[in-house]
């Protein structure tokens, strides 16, 4: 007996949306059918009848497409602001939930939603982490996890290959703005990576930043970042990114007692010592020298399934109980250093302890803002 497809709508049917229908219509997601889609612009709409046929279901508000009953579950892809209340509104109905990325643009509002999502823990809730789904990260936690690499010393990750010119943001609406995007680099191109950086490395006690707004391109959220963090363990790291470098470069670097791992250009290096860092430096007695090192072919296999891996695995923890690769309360981890890195620029530099103080943080955003901050 086959099972059957999952009905979904999708609110929001911009860019990223859009690009879901498209992989949906495509067949790229067996398990799932679209049958409504929601949009406040005719022409989006009308867009997805086009690809979809007259049969497809639209709706002009969230609301109505929630309580329409033609869906089951819902992928939410509006504006960042939109995400946590739209969540809300689709859980309280009964519905699945898979939201895009970032999870909103303030813990605060986050943390409302997870919290209506514990409520309902026969929801199934997700969050579009597609970076999740590529083999060579998981290659990596897993190392990690399980202690091929020691404890954790250092971690590097320059990742500035997110080039956007000023035609880009020329193009106008929400984006790059603090009252339609809640921030710039950091919210728009980052949140993949800092979610990547928590689930492999684990969350960082405290942040601080230097931030530059507006430095490369005529837009007033950050366009520049360096950020530095602390762990538990007295591990460190630093964090950099910008739109602003052409060609760019995406390295991240994880130092640890037992040797490095390098991933760049989509590879995976892995330098293995031959005796732990601590053990050499313990034992060694012969003043000038360093441990040996042996360069590791470390094999990974798999495919990188990006979004339509994110919404097929959403599809199938409905149907079969499967275990979600990015569950919906993951999303607060990366935004918590996120809203830190923005807080400690705000407040002159200065160390940011996490979980962020999310009151603190709404109130200094709210001083970006022109209008009331979305809640």
């Amino acid at each position: 007996m086959s099972m059957s497809k999952v009905k979904l709508g999708i609110i929001g049917y911009g860019n990223i949306g859009s690009q879901h229908g498209k992989s949906i219509k495509s067949g790229k997601t067996p398990m799932v059918e679209l049958v409504a889609v929601a949009d406040c612009r005719p022409e989006r709409l009308q867009l997805a009848k086009d690809t979809f046929g007259e049969e497809l279901s639209v709706f002009s508000t969230a609301e109505e497409l929630i309580h329409s009953g033609k869906c089951e579950a819902v992928l939410i892809a509006t504006p960042h602001y939109y995400h946590p209340s739209i969540a809300i509104k689709a859980m309280e109905a009964g519905l699945h939930v898979l939201v895009e990325k970032p999870a909103g643009v303030y813990t605060k509002q986050v943390r409302a939603m997870d919290e209506v999502a514990a409520k309902h823990p026969e929801l199934v809730y997700c969050i579009d982490f597609n970076q999740r789904t590529n083999p060579v990260y998981q290659k990596v936690k897993e190392l990690l996890e399980s202690g091929e690499l020691g404890q954790m010393k250092r971690v590097i990750w320059i990742i500035t290959d997110w080039y956007r010119s000023q035609s880009y943001y020329d193009q106008g609406g929400w984006r790059a703005t603090w009252d339609g995007e809640g921030g710039g680099v950091l919210l728009n191109q980052n949140p993949h990576n800092l979610d990547l950086w928590q689930w492999i490395c684990g969350m960082p006690k405290r942040v601080k930043s230097e931030v530059y707004y507006g430095k490369h391109r005529n837009i007033e959220v950050e366009d520049d970042v360096t950020a530095f963090v602390e762990y538990e363990n007295g591990a460190v790291g630093c964090y950099i990114t910008t739109i602003g470098d052409a060609p760019g470069t995406n390295r991240l670097e994880i130092d640890g007692e037992r040797g490095k791992i390098v991933i760049e250009d989509g590879k995976l290096k892995f330098w293995r010592l031959r005796v732990p860092e601590p053990e050499f430096n313990a034992t060694y007695k012969k003043g000038l020298g360093k441990p040996e090192v042996w360069e590791c072919e470390v094999p990974v296999k798999g495919t990188y399934t990006s979004h339509p891996g994110i919404i097929n695995n959403f599809a199938e923890a409905i149907r079969k109980g499967v275990k979600p690769i990015a569950p919906g309360t993951e999303g607060i981890k990366g935004l918590q250093i996120s809203n830190g890195i923005h807080l400690s620029s705000w407040l002159g530099g200065q160390w940011i302890d996490l979980p962020v103080d999310e009151n603190l943080f709404l109130e200094k955003l709210q001083e970006h803002c022109k209008e009331t901050v979305i809640f």
